[in-house]
This record gives C-alpha cells, structure tokens and sequence, in this order.
C-alpha cells in the first residue's frame, strides 16, 4: 500500500497483540513506505513496546539513508494513474455485451429468482477474489430491481409498506383517504 501517508495509532499504550511491538512495526511501516509518510500514536504514557517500534523504523532508516547517499539515490514517491473500477467494469461489460437487463420483460417472479441467483454468484464471486465479476453482477442486480420497481404502478411509499408485511397500516390510509 504505497499510498499510505498517514497513520493514526489509538490507545497505542495498551498493550496487547493488536499493540505489540511487531505490530506496531508493521504498522508504522505502512507510512514509513510514503516519501511524506507520518505516524501519530495516541497514548497516555511511553511503553517499551512503542520505544522500540519507533527506534526500529530509525534505524531503518539511517540505514537506507547511507545506502542512498553512496549510491546517489533520491526517494521519489510512487506515481500511479487513478483508475475508476466502476468506468473500468462498465467498458468491459459493453464490450463484451453481457449482463443486459434493460427494457426486461418478464414476470415479477421470475424476476426476484434470477436476482437470488446473481446474489449467490456476486458472492461466489467475491470469495474467489473475481471483483469484477462480482460488482458486474451487483450492477445487473440493481437493474434488474429498478426495473421490476418501474414496472409497478403502486406509490413508492406503498410499495415499501407492503413489501415489509405493512399491507394493515396500508388499508387504514386508504380507508381514511376514502373517508376524506
């Protein structure tokens, strides 16, 4: 993660796993990597934990420093284009044509089934690290349920109440509404 440049340690005095030494230590090193990387470790008191996880990053650093003087090299910081995966996904899925669910006609039914068996391939997906299949899929779903919504010709705020078991708290304001 060569972007990191700040890091914020809490309760850094207490001591635990998540507060040990290697822990801290890797931890700090995370803004360590960043030409301007800064720590800042919240603590009441100095322990010997937080001692040698800033001296280890100091010597470290003494270290490198001398390397690069010898070898007359100056840290430069890592130079990354910015991608949007979501512009990315898009693209890819235009080319390839897939997951059209525009303009859907079909049954309200069949609709919910095929949403059920995107969600479980979104998730299998996601745990085979497929992110972009997964977030391809997520968008196929979002369609697919705006699409069934603008099919249904009921008011937003009857759709939620009895697609929640509402349908009694719906039949009292249309009573009302017809006593008016």
């Amino acid at each position: 993660l060569p972007e990191v440049s700040f890091v914020a340690i809490l309760d850094a005095d207490k001591e635990g796993f998540l507060r040990s030494e290697t822990s801290l230590i890797q931890t700090i090193g995370r803004a360590a990597r960043h030409v301007n990387g800064q720590v800042i470790m919240y603590a009441d008191r100095m322990t010997d934990s937080m001692r040698r996880a800033i001296d280890e990053p100091n010597r470290r650093r003494k270290i490198q420093s001398g390397h690069n003087t010898e070898h007359h090299i100056e840290p430069q910081g890592i130079v990354k284009e910015i991608r949007d995966l979501t512009q990315r996904i898009h693209v890819a899925a235009d080319a390839r044509g897939e997951y059209k669910t525009r303009d859907l006609q079909m049954p309200k039914s069949e609709a919910n089934h095929l949403i059920a068996e995107f969600e479980k391939q979104m998730k299998a997906a996601a745990q085979n690290w497929e992110f972009e299949k997964a977030a391809l899929l997520r968008d196929q779903i979002l369609e697919l349920r705006a699409t069934i919504d603008a099919q249904d010709p009921r008011p937003e705020w009857k759709k939620i109440m009895e697609d929640n078991g509402r349908e009694e708290v719906v039949e009292r304001i249309e009573m009302n509404r017809k006593k008016k």
